[in-house]
Parts: structure tokens; sequence; C-alpha cells
């Protein structure tokens, strides 16, 4: 479903975005992005940490004593 509303950016360069669109929103952030001559506001969701666990593939024989050693399997993954 789209809606459109017209409002006036103030002196400032704000806008208010209406509370009914904002309700769903989990957090006060968004993200600004200019194509052509629009411009796009998207919320941005909060990630809790919890879901980078296990997110990042290390091979079996890291040392992870070693910071040279674990340094080298995140810049190259696959290589021993």
């Amino acid at each position: 479903m789209e809606e459109s509303v017209v409002k006036r950016v103030d002196s400032q360069g704000r806008v208010s975005i209406p509370v009914g669109w904002r309700r769903g929103w989990k957090s006060d952030n968004v993200v600004l992005r200019r194509i052509g001559d629009r411009i796009e506001v998207t919320p941005i969701e909060p990630v809790p940490p919890s879901s980078l666990f296990d997110s990042i593939e290390v091979g079996d024989d890291v040392d992870f004593t070693d910071p040279h050693s674990l340094k080298k399997s995140l810049v190259e993954p696959g290589e021993p």
C-alpha cells in the first residue's frame, strides 16, 4: 500500500515523518539515500548481538592465542 503526504521542509532542512508511519519502527535511526532527484528514507532495524554468533567462519587449524594467525585466517579465508 502506497501513501503520500505533502510536507514542508523547514529552514534547517527538517521534515517530520507522520507518527502513523513511524509507529512500527524499532529504532529512531534512519538511512537517507539520494537517488537522482529523490530522497529515500529507510528505518534501520536494530540487530541483536546474538544474531552474529557463529557468523564468521574460521578454519580448524587457527591458533586463537596467536593474533597473527587469527588475523590471517580472517583476511584470507580458505588458505592455510
